[in-house]
């Protein structure tokens, strides 16, 4: 699982589909960070410790999107709307009340589809960039859905990211991400893959993608009138800006901010920023109920 121990203490979640792992820091306002596929929740260990500084309650689960160490059910269901319905469960067996919804990569398109089917048990969303729209998967990454249904596909894929050569290339996370990241770090996104349960669950995954489930979302998420913070790479080669417009258009209660010197895994390339984006958005937030409750406070008193 994710190995940083900068996002906390190690935890499991039993859910019907199967266990989560999970790590969480701080308390306070609770946050739930979301990852893509064939990477864990150490994607999140340059934002989640520094909003738990600010007196945030931060979760980063292991979701069984490729890079997790506990495999699923045999027969669990991993197509997006379920994997989004595990996000709503996970939530929701924390007995989490409204939490904010931290996503990337393909996590922000699987939070799309919680928010549009599942959106009351969610408070907040911030998107990264992401899938959206026609772009479940974006072109450069179309090839895994079919790779995953050859035999020993993703033994290879993992075998392959070892070489930097691949690695750095725009298929694999040359675009994605500006440099490499520890090799601790890219150990836990690539090693699970030797179990074949995990690799049983990533074809799964990986097979089930199909941009209709984030059209379909699209549909519906003019009715998630919460607020939203789209944090997005303004360069970004994999994941259009052009998306997050759209987005922005969509959702009722929406805002946009470019992240500069970013690739797609702004969590990666841009903590710092990022970190401090979230925590205004959330500050500006909890200050508006403050002034709120003064200002309902000083009628009452008149």
């Amino acid at each position: 699982m994710s190995r940083s121990a900068s996002l906390g203490e190690q935890r499991e979640l039993a859910l019907p589909q199967g266990t989560i792992r999970y790590r969480e820091r701080g308390s306070g306002e609770p946050i739930v960070f979301v990852h893509g596929v064939l990477v864990n929740g150490d994607l999140w260990r340059g934002v989640a410790p520094r909003l738990a500084e600010r007196g945030y309650r931060c979760i980063v689960p292991d979701l069984p999107l490729g890079s997790h160490e506990l495999p699923m059910r045999e027969d669990a269901d991993l197509s997006p709307p379920a994997l989004a319905r595990l996000i709503a469960d996970f939530v929701g067996a924390l007995g989490l009340e409204g939490p904010t919804i931290v996503a990337n990569d393909t996590g922000g398109a699987l939070t799309q589809i919680a928010a549009a089917n599942h959106g009351e048990r969610f408070g907040r969303l911030v998107l990264t960039s992401c899938d959206a729209f026609e772009h479940f998967f974006p072109p450069l990454f179309r090839y895994l859905t079919f790779t995953a249904r050859l035999p020993g596909s993703l033994a290879l894929l993992r075998s392959a990211s070892r070489l930097r050569l691949v690695r750095r290339s725009p298929i694999a996370f040359g675009w994605l991400i500006r440099r490499d990241p520890p090799q601790e770090v890219r150990d836990s996104w690539t090693e699970p893959l030797a179990d074949p349960a995990i690799r049983r669950d990533t074809a799964k995954v990986l097979k089930a993608i199909d941009k209709r489930h984030t059209l379909e979302a699209a549909e519906r998420l003019d009715r998630f009138d919460k607020p939203v913070l789209l944090a997005w790479a303004a360069g970004d080669r994999v994941f259009p800006i052009a998306d997050a417009e759209r987005l922005a258009s969509i959702f009722p209660n929406a805002r946009l901010e470019t992240i500069q010197d970013s690739y797609s895994f702004v969590p990666e390339d841009q903590p710092e920023e990022l970190a401090k984006l979230i925590a205004e958005f959330l500050g500006s937030r909890a200050a508006g109920r403050a002034a709120a409750a003064t200002r309902a406070g000083a009628a009452g008193a008149g």
